[in-house]
């Protein structure tokens, strides 16, 4: 069993991991990190349960867009072929939703 040390939101935790799954973890860790320092710069310094949870669900929504368009594109190949691909503006704006909901989500914590 490996292990790893990580940092979120300032405080050190101490996993256990696959072996060889450190670099992936730590790099999990940061991103999880990222989201959580977003939130803190655009709300302030609220229990860190509630940063946690609000970072775990943005990347929830961010992960099942990305899952809802890899199934559109498996269907659209299937239906089609490549002419039918996203555009780059349908993939940009698909990112602004996903924003515009991480945003509403992030509204919804403050004001509870």
């Amino acid at each position: 069993m490996g292990r790893v040390t990580v940092q979120v939101n300032g405080r050190s935790y101490a996993l256990t991991c696959d072996d060889g799954q450190e670099p992936r973890i730590r790099r999990l860790a940061q991103y999880v990190d990222a989201k959580v320092a977003e939130f803190v710069a655009r709300i302030g310094k609220v229990a860190e349960a509630r940063l946690l949870l609000l970072a775990a669900l943005v990347i929830a929504d961010e992960l099942s867009d990305a899952n809802e368009t890899v199934e559109r594109e498996r269907n659209r190949g299937q239906a089609g072929g490549a002419e039918n691909a996203a555009s780059p503006d349908s993939i940009a704006g698909g990112m602004q939703a996903m924003e515009n909901r991480a945003e509403a989500i992030a509204a919804r914590l403050e004001a509870s």
